[in-house]
């Protein structure tokens, strides 16, 4: 059999790691649950790509494997907060911007963060912006302002 059409080498080319913030890995209870999850869905989708001897989906599901274990490797559970004084690390924060819109946020770690969803990166500029500050208090927010009109405790 003519061998013109084959691999020479079956040797899988292994992917460059995906970058990792430079942030400290503060999550919330929730935030560690989906880490977790997402390493043993990870897991269980490698043992079965191994099984199946894809090499291919082996070398992506071990790249993505590396990531999510260094994430929960470093994560550092943040305690929910227990008071409303000022924004914290996972403070539910509404905000009154000067375009008129009101927006609540709750204040995650940065793998849980979704802002379409109502939670925001503590990376995130606008979450840098409002952690220490008051009800009362004005932040930026994008190319205007923003005035803090509540802080909560999530549920």
């Amino acid at each position: 059999m003519s061998r013109a059409f084959t691999k020479e080498d079956d040797s899988v080319e292994e992917l460059p790691d995906r970058p990792v913030s430079d942030y400290p890995n503060d999550v919330t209870k929730a935030g560690l649950a989906q880490i977790e999850a997402k390493v043993d869905e990870l897991s269980a989708a490698y043992a079965k790509a191994q099984a199946d001897g894809d090499r291919d989906a082996m070398a992506g599901l071990a790249r993505d494997l590396r990531y999510w274990s260094a994430r929960r490797a470093s994560a550092h559970l943040v305690p929910c907060p227990t008071d409303t004084t000022a924004v914290r690390f996972g403070s539910r924060v509404t905000i009154f911007r000067d375009d008129g819109r009101e927006q609540t946020f709750t204040i995650v770690g940065e793998d849980e963060a979704e802002p379409a969803k109502g939670t925001l990166s503590h990376a995130s500029p606008l979450a840098r912006a409002l952690l220490g500050k008051s009800v009362g208090d004005t932040v930026p927010a994008g190319q205007d302002d923003a005035e803090i009109v509540r802080i909560a405790i999530p549920q």
